[in-house]
């Protein structure tokens, strides 16, 4: 019933929210985009640049395709069978606001260990790593989408569709939050009132994400909420007291070629599997963190931090 409903709703009423949130972020992004071009050219800030730009927009332009076509695929086919399987019923007119409060909440936590998954696992991180491989860092690196990332993210919603949500609420509570994450993409908002900076992901948290200095990497994974990362241990706040943020990658690629930017951590990860004969090896270069190597030619997030934090003391 649940995947029939669903099915029924996807081309009527229910895409329609969607429809009225990507009106209302559109312009919202234009003017704030508008505006921090504007602050960086007069300020002499050199935020952006023409190819990094449209860059951007290349590669959210191919990840808009194929996440069209996942919430339909992904979502009817198998968020809707956890659905009817769970056998609960979460319904919004008990008590809508508790209900939304709960999906979001719920739901940016499974956005959290799937960012995390995507950080250290390295298959993974060869998705994800083109949100990151700019060395720029302004409003419109939010729109640098993981090309591939539509292929997999629904299952980490899969839970909140076992226990009652709907998978088309599931998606909108996404789509909403997801405009935070864009809108904190920015070196031109300073850190906030403490309370919002205890709870949620502000600009200060979000620069820490995408610097590739050694203490910052792999840290601030919350899209919405930065509580989990309090709680799991991936926190790190903005220090005055450290070196200034360097953004991009700890090995930056260098180029703006339209298949490289997407492709060019998977050309990597085959090459270090030809370094050794061991198939553990080669399986470990597919799934430890990013920087493992069996001969330690380089290294993981944690290890640069070890060694940096030795070297401290």
């Amino acid at each position: 019933m649940c995947g029939l409903t669903f099915a029924a709703k996807f081309y009527t009423m229910e895409p329609l929210r969607e429809t009225i949130l990507f009106w209302i972020s559109m312009p919202i992004y234009v003017l704030v985009i508008g505006a921090e071009m504007l602050f960086s050219h007069f300020g002499h800030r050199h935020l952006y640049s023409t190819k990094g730009f449209f860059s951007n927009l290349y590669l959210t332009s191919l990840n808009f395709g194929l996440d069209a076509l996942m919430k339909f695929v992904g979502v009817w086919m198998f968020m809707n069978y956890f659905c009817d399987l769970g056998g609960f019923q979460i319904k919004a007119e008990w008590n809508p606001v508790i209900y939304w409060v709960v999906l979001t909440v719920a739901e940016d936590f499974m956005y959290y260990w799937e960012h995390r998954v995507d950080h250290y696992c390295r298959v993974f991180w060869a998705v994800h790593v083109t949100h990151h491989s700019s060395k720029e860092y302004n409003m419109s690196v939010g729109f640098r989408s993981s090309v591939f990332q539509p292929l997999y993210r629904f299952m980490y919603f899969v839970p909140l569709a076992y226990f009652g949500f709907t998978a088309e609420d599931i998606m909108f509570t996404y789509a909403w939050t997801q405009i935070w994450g864009v809108l904190v993409h920015t070196q031109t908002v300073g850190k906030l009132w403490w309370p919002i900076e205890y709870i949620f992901t502000s600009p200060s948290h979000h620069r820490i994400h995408h610097a590739s200095n050694t203490k910052y990497l792999d840290r601030n994974m919350g899209m919405f909420l930065i509580i989990w990362d309090r709680m799991f241990g991936t926190f790190e706040k903005e220090r005055d007291d450290y070196e200034p943020i360097h953004y991009g990658l700890t090995k930056n690629i260098g180029t703006y070629h339209p298949v490289k930017m997407v492709f060019h951590e998977w050309r990597n990860i085959f090459a270090d599997m030809k370094k050794s004969p061991k198939l553990k090896h080669k399986l470990m270069y597919l799934f430890a963190p990013p920087g493992w190597s069996h001969d330690g030619s380089t290294k993981t997030s944690n290890q640069l931090r070890k060694e940096e934090e030795e070297v401290i003391r």
